[in-house]
């Protein structure tokens, strides 16, 4: 499979415990550290997506906006 940059494609085992490790290349390049809270959102059709929860923030804020208190 051909690199491309910012990308990353990989393939993880599921273990007894339902538990998956994220690969290196995958933590690296969105700079996943050990003790940061990740979302997991799962949907029948779609599957499942991972991302670090200040992502999701982020898009909240650009959607609905950000207000400054009067």
């Amino acid at each position: 499979m051909k690199k491309s940059e910012g990308k990353f494609a990989g393939t993880v085992r599921v273990g007894e415990k339902g538990q998956i490790v994220i690969p290196k290349g995958a933590r690296d390049l969105l700079g996943i550290q050990p003790g940061d809270t990740m979302l997991v959102l799962a949907d029948e059709k779609r599957g499942i997506a991972v991302t670090k929860d200040d992502v999701l923030l982020q898009q909240f804020e650009a959607i609905l906006g950000t207000e400054k208190e009067k």
